[in-house]
């Protein structure tokens, strides 16, 4: 593998907020990880961009989804993930199994292939429900090998019938997307009001907020043509 020069600036602005090296060496191996299984197995990994709060600030927080030919494990979920977010993560995937149809997944790939679902930087604890639609965008371009456009970054918790709940901590959750260069963030239409009494427009700069009512909307904002 090769990395040019503005492939490693791209993933020191988008992927290595924290100073030092460290963040960077860990990105770096995952592109080589991700690479290798790809090479290896024939089958492609995707990220997804979703938001985070934590208690300095909000974060950028990148989930991965895969699948691997299998089916004996099942769900595997990875990133020290705490109770409620693993909820939400088997909730994105009760989700777009009902979907199948729609996306044009074969229904029987869930019961031949092992499903994993992963939130690198694994020493790190994570709970909360705000990766929900994160989640079920990075399974369905896993599942169709359609693209999620990487401009967008979400947060949002999913219902079992594709509803996006409120979560908590937007402002900080915008900003921190600001900060990494994204151009749109998809967030809870309830959020809409207390997001408005909290960030002045002239906080928001180049950011673009979509509210959004149900993974319905967040998929055709999201999801490229396939193809592109």
């Amino acid at each position: 593998m090769r990395f040019p020069e503005e492939s490693l600036h791209y993933i020191i602005q988008r992927y290595t907020r924290k100073t030092g090296v460290r963040n960077l060496e860990r990105a770096i191996g995952t592109v080589c990880r991700n690479h290798a299984r790809e090479v290896t197995t024939g089958n492609r990994n995707t990220a997804e961009a979703g938001l985070a709060w934590t208690p300095v600030g909000g974060d950028v927080l990148f989930v991965e989804a895969g699948r691997m030919p299998g089916g004996s494990k099942g769900l595997i979920m990875t990133g020290q993930l705490g109770a409620v977010m693993q909820e939400s993560i088997q909730a994105a995937l009760t989700w777009v199994r009902a979907q199948s149809t729609r996306f044009g997944i074969d229904p029987d790939v869930f019961k031949q292939s092992d499903i994993h679902v992963d939130v690198p930087s694994g020493a790190i604890p994570k709970d909360g429900p705000s990766a929900g639609a994160t989640v079920a965008m990075a399974l369905i371009s896993a599942l169709t090998g359609r693209r999620v456009n990487s401009d967008y970054a979400m947060t949002g918790e999913i219902t079992l019938t594709g509803l996006i709940l409120p979560v908590g901590g937007m402002k900080e959750k915008i900003l921190a997307a600001k900060r990494s260069g994204i151009q749109h963030v998809i967030v809870p239409e309830e959020n809409e009001a207390n997001l408005k009494e909290d960030l002045k427009s002239g906080q928001l700069g180049g950011v673009r907020v979509h509210f959004v009512r149900s993974m319905e909307e967040v998929v055709t904002l999201a999801l490229l043509p396939a193809g592109q």
